[in-house]
């Protein structure tokens, strides 16, 4: 056969099956688009930050799966539409090997134009998103827009490699089927399918795990791993109850004869139930990737909004250091050092506080604490211990409180300690007081560990913590002086002070630890900018992919149903009862997903609230008010979506 044959029949199917290639053809489009854009930024020399970096590396990483998954998806749809088309070719003559070198041809064109636009487009659309990229940074890193050789070639090749496989899929699929088959292909899976019920209890018990991690963790530190660990189980049971449980609850509707033998019930519960196996998957593909698109958009939003708590709560004095001090000589020297810093910079204090003690990391047990050296800061019963003496807190609180040799105070500012005695170490307190305030510390949940301070008699007892802590880690603890205090002045200001205090106290003491609010705040806008910028981005590519597989599923249940209501027809069904039936099936099955996506993250919200904590947000109101915000819009495109494709739904039936 002339080669010149196979081009044009390959431009003739394409144009003939427009209504399925092109929706596909625009989605490899973008999707090469978005993931040149991602990778380019990745390799641009212009980022040198690592948590951009790594960031960056993250995304490009799930849009390279994303996208096969996504390719491989569609493609499984158009070959399984075509297979009839592709039948009738082989009785007619056309031998599998001509059909094959058809199907090459095809790949190709659809390879050349999704890759060639694609790049195109990302080149083009790049320069946005740099500056997109530059405006949520909220900082001048020194971005410059370079088209990157690197990237396009590397996106050139992936996705040459995922059209190849998906030809290689497509071949297997003809070599391995006889004509028949090929003809009744598209028919496939109208045999009722079994009642499931292990599936079904499978999915019933995963499901019932994730929803209570996500509603019985009780630490932030313990909700990072238990995420993950209800996330997999959501996954799962919401596989197994859409793919068995839906079938299980439509046969009992059907045995419901008051409700299924009503004209629009009988025609979508039994419509549902002979395509079910292939609608689930489906299903709770939209289900899932609707949750990880509200989930992504409404945390990385709340941080990012969020971000002048975040900054407040984790840096609750503007200023903080510590110097190994172990006198009051070194204490005045810490003094006297970042006063002078602060007035070559013109700055001045306020709201000033000092104190010495030990600050140390300890594990809570039963009876109190344990004084050991900590590796392994996920530990659920970690904690932050500070012990300072009565001599010092009553001159910082202003106070005559006294103790007995075997008394204590404690202050727990993320919660309470609630018992009337403490051991710390080898050391057993009576608790004089549990106190309900403290200077150094407002009562806070910014916290992801517990914090305790505990006020003991004198300076001997804090000295013989310190042993005991030291005599058990290869770490060597001391007595530090913490100061604290807010600055007045420009940010600019402020931010010279805070550089000149941190090297002056870095050269004239042993050891100095500096905290900063106007330094920190680059960093804290690069880490939650760039997890804004990756969740709109992944939100993105999810909501695109769950509108195309939305497209698919109505243009497949289309051609299912059309058949099916045209014997209606015959046989005695009115056309506004057809339409009536038709609406009924459409919007069950069109919504279940929206509805359980929207259930998933109403039952998330504790778990999720947590890990915020983690990153320091602890704005219930504004993670709420984002996700309540995220779930409107969300919705009224998914509405939108659902007009726009149920229009088509309604075009094949009636043809």
């Amino acid at each position: 056969m002339n080669s010149s044959v196979y081009s044009k029949l390959a431009w003739t199917n394409l144009k003939n099956n427009r209504k399925t290639y092109i929706p596909y053809i625009l989605t490899a489009i973008l999707t090469v688009m978005m993931f040149y854009i991602m990778d380019a930024l990745f390799h641009s020399k212009d980022i040198g930050s690592e948590n951009l970096k790594l960031m960056l590396q993250y995304s490009v990483g799930v849009i390279m799966i994303f996208a096969v998954l996504l390719l491989f998806y569609t493609n499984s749809f158009l070959v399984k539409r075509r297979k009839k088309e592709i039948g009738v070719y082989n009785i007619l003559g056309m031998g599998k090997r001509h059909i094959a070198r058809m199907m090459i041809v095809e790949t190709l064109i659809t390879a050349v134009v999704s890759i060639g636009i694609g790049l195109l487009a990302g080149i083009v659309f790049g320069k946005l998103m740099y500056l997109l990229l530059l405006k949520i940074l909220h900082y001048d890193i020194g971005m410059h827009f370079a088209v990157s050789g690197t990237a396009v070639g590397q996106t050139a090749l992936l996705f040459m490699g995922i059209f190849l496989l998906t030809l290689f899929y497509n071949m297997m699929q003809i070599r391995l089927s006889n004509p028949i088959e090929l003809l009744h292909g598209g028919n496939k899976g109208e045999k009722e399918p079994r009642t499931k019920w292990l599936l079904t209890v499978i999915g019933v018990l995963a499901l019932a795990a994730g929803y209570g991690i996500a509603l019985t963790v009780e630490k932030p530190m313990e909700a990072i791993f238990d995420f993950f660990v209800a996330v997999v189980c959501v996954i799962i049971g919401t596989y197994a109850l859409f793919i068995a449980g839906s079938i299980a609850v439509l046969k009992l509707l059907k045995k419901n004869k008051r409700y299924y033998y009503k004209t629009t019930h009988f025609t979508a519960v039994s419509g549902m139930i002979y395509r079910m196996k292939q609608n689930a998957a489906g299903l709770a593909n939209i289900c899932i990737l609707s949750t990880m698109v509200l989930v992504m958009v409404s945390t990385t939003m709340s941080l990012y909004a969020g971000m002048e708590d975040i900054l407040k709560y984790r840096f609750p004095m503007e200023f903080s250091a510590k110097v190994a001090s172990d006198s009051k000589e070194t204490d005045q020297a810490a003094e006297r050092a970042i006063r002078e810093e602060l007035e070559k910079a013109g700055v001045k204090e306020k709201s000033w506080i000092g104190c010495h003690g030990a600050w140390l990391a300890g594990i809570k047990v039963k009876d109190g604490f344990m004084l050991t050296e900590i590796d392994d800061y996920s530990v659920s019963d970690v904690c932050a211990l500070s012990m300072i003496k009565l001599e010092d807190y009553n001159k910082l609180e202003g106070k005559q409180e006294t103790l007995a040799p075997d008394e204590a105070l404690i202050y727990a500012p993320y919660g309470t300690y609630g018992k009337d005695r403490v051991k710390l170490g080898n050391q057993n307190y009576k608790v004089k007081k549990e106190l309900s305030s403290m200077k150094l510390e407002k009562k806070n949940k910014s916290s992801t560990v517990d914090g305790y301070y505990l006020v003991l008699p004198d300076e001997g007892h804090v000295q013989q913590a310190l042993e005991e802590y030291n005599a058990g880690s290869a770490a060597s603890a001391s007595y530090a002086y913490k100061i604290s205090f807010d600055m007045t002045g420009t940010d600019k200001e402020k931010k010279e002070a805070a550089e000149a205090v941190e090297t002056r106290l870095a050269e004239e003491f042993s050891y100095s630890y500096c905290e900063s609010r106007v330094l920190s705040e680059e960093n804290f806008y690069e880490l939650y900018g760039s997890l804004l910028f990756m969740g709109i981005y992944l939100g993105a590519m999810f909501l695109m992919a769950t509108v195309l597989i939305i497209y698919y599923k109505q243009i497949s249940e289309g051609y299912d149903d059309r058949e099916r209501y045209q014997i209606m027809q015959k046989v005695g069904m009115s056309r506004a009862e057809v339409k009536r039936s038709i609406r009924s099936q459409v919007l069950m099955v069109f919504f279940l997903p929206l509805v359980t996506a929207v259930i998933h993250n109403v039952v998330a919200f504790r778990i999720v609230k947590m890990l915020l904590q983690t990153l320091n947000l602890v704005n219930v109101p504004l993670y709420l008010g984002c996700t309540a915000l995220t779930i409107c819009i969300f919705a009224l495109f998914y509405a939108v979506v659902y007009a726009v494709t149920a229009r088509e739904y309604y075009k094949i039936v009636n043809e």
